[in-house]
């Protein structure tokens, strides 16, 4: 029986202020692998001119769980950032370490659940063997020629002397286009 695993994510928020400090993201579910990818932190339209500094914690709440400060927001100069790119796996808590607020944290909680149906996989993939043998192609093998491509053909004798005529400037080089003084 083939097994794959197919992403599932829901949003997730939270609103850190002076009465709820502390949000914690965690997961009792085992079965399934769980991600928390961070998209933005922001002040909301109450919040006092003063600086809210939110540090994360990661782990448990045991001693060796260090938190790390991962944005600073001003009302006036930064009331918003961006953190995409910044995925964590839980258990995470968001602590609000200085400031009022209010500050939104908003993610996406993706976890992995498993996947199977056989017949539905085995034709995905036979589809897949199917457009890459269809998307390889033999290119014919091109003769080169004498020339070759960087070389420039010789004029002919009688090329040259017609473009010595009146029509045709002469062309530079040695010798040419200066007259000999007598």
């Amino acid at each position: 029986m083939s097994k794959t695993e197919k992403p599932l994510s829901t949003l997730w928020g939270c609103e850190l202020n002076e009465s709820n400090k502390e949000e914690s993201f965690k997961t009792d579910d085992t079965n399934h692998q769980h991600q928390l990818a961070l998209r933005t932190m922001c002040l909301g339209h109450t919040a006092k001119d003063e600086f809210n500094i939110v540090e994360l914690v990661t782990g448990e709440g045991n001693s060796s769980a260090k938190a790390v400060p991962i944005a600073t927001l001003h009302a006036k100069s930064m009331p918003t950032v961006n953190l995409s790119g910044l995925d964590l796996h839980p258990p995470v808590t968001f602590r609000l370490k200085h400031g009022s607020g209010p500050v939104y944290v908003g993610a996406e909680h993706v976890a992995l659940e498993e996947y199977s149906d056989d017949e539905e996989l085995d034709e995905e993939m036979d589809e897949e063997v199917e457009e890459e043998e269809e998307d390889i192609e033999v290119s014919p093998v091109k003769k080169s020629t004498k020339n070759g491509a960087g070389k420039r053909k010789k004029p002919e004798k009688g090329e040259d002397e017609e473009a010595s005529d009146g029509e045709n400037p002469p062309k530079k080089g040695k010798g040419r286009g200066r007259k000999a003084k007598v």
